[in-house]
């Protein structure tokens, strides 16, 4: 720990971007990193620090991602606490160069406040493919602002996602009112499905709270468990980025008292799936979680998603 916080200021006394020409963007999680790299196309090389499977609550940054850091740019994260262990470098950093979080570009009265962290919001603002839409409005308008040579290539290729983010929201719109009503009870990991839920109609239960860093405990899993037989609810779901122990609590605790519930599937909720598959990419990944939560809970989703690709790999 002593070698990485030498490192963080060796990196912060010599600010200096890795090559001239595009602009060498560094991003948080995947899902800036695919919208960044959507909208600024061939005019910047983007990378990102936080992979498959790994928990941006939690993460804390490496040397060689400092080191990333330290050559970008620019710098694009979430915000809005979600990158909580790596706020500090952030901030730093932000002295330097620019440092731009893409969730606090949002107006705030769209955000939902947490109970768990005064003065925090809901940071999971990917689960809302209209909220997305806006979050990529401003990725543009930031791009335009660093890069003003490359105004018309930004617009043009915003537009052509925000096309394919609209063709998205419709699908999971579709799939969602395809679940019956009485069905639409979504139990999760931890509590990253707000978004969709107010913008599909489902009620959202996690068993954690926004945080993965917040505590499970036994009362909470017993209240879900109630509320799984006495609802007779059929499925719950694992998440790609967060450990299955507890949903595989509900299903134990469920059947002991005569209820059966399976694991509907994983979404991917913090984390999207592989690089270089359709999963490995936002609407890959909110195409299958729309289809898995409609198929699992009774409704009428094709196998395959939006775009025949689930599944499907590269």
């Amino acid at each position: 720990m002593r070698r990485l916080s030498v490192l963080i200021v060796a990196v912060l006394m010599m600010v200096m971007p890795a090559h001239a020409g595009k602009l060498n963007i560094v991003t948080t999680v995947g899902m800036i990193g695919d919208l960044v790299s959507e909208v600024a196309g061939n005019r910047a090389d983007v990378s990102t620090l936080i992979g498959e499977g790994v928990d941006p609550h939690s993460y804390r940054t490496t040397r060689s991602d400092v080191i990333l850091l330290g050559r970008a740019d620019v710098i694009i994260h979430n915000g809005l606490y979600l990158e909580a262990q790596m706020e500090e470098l952030l901030h730093k950093l932000a002295k330097k160069k620019p440092v731009i979080a893409l969730g606090e570009t949002l107006p705030k009265e769209q955000l939902f406040a947490s109970d768990e962290y005064p003065d925090k919001f809901d940071p999971h603002i990917w689960m809302s493919p209209a909220l997305w839409k806006e979050a990529a409005e401003n990725a543009r308008d930031e791009l335009i602002r660093l890069d003003p040579e490359g105004e018309s290539e930004f617009r043009k290729n915003a537009a052509a996602y925000i096309t394919r983010l609209d063709a998205l929201s419709d699908y999971v719109k579709r799939s969602a009112l395809s679940v019956p009503e009485n069905s639409r009870v979504l139990v999760t990991a931890h509590d990253a499905f707000g978004y969709f839920g107010k913008a599909y109609g489902f009620e959202v239960l996690g068993i954690q709270g926004i945080s993965t860093q917040s505590e499970a405990g036994l009362l909470r899993i017993e209240e879900l468990v109630n509320l799984l037989v006495e609802r007779r609810v059929s499925a719950v779901f694992v998440e790609s980025s967060v450990s299955e122990r507890n949903i595989r609590a509900l299903v134990e605790g469920a059947a002991a008292r005569g209820h059966k519930v399976i694991v509907g599937g994983e979404l991917f909720s913090d984390a999207m799936g592989a690089p270089g598959t359709y999963e490995g990419t936002y609407i890959g990944m909110l195409d299958h979680n729309a289809t898995v939560i409609s198929r699992a809970l009774g409704g009428n989703a094709p196998a395959r998603g939006l775009n025949n690709r689930l599944g499907a790999g590269s």
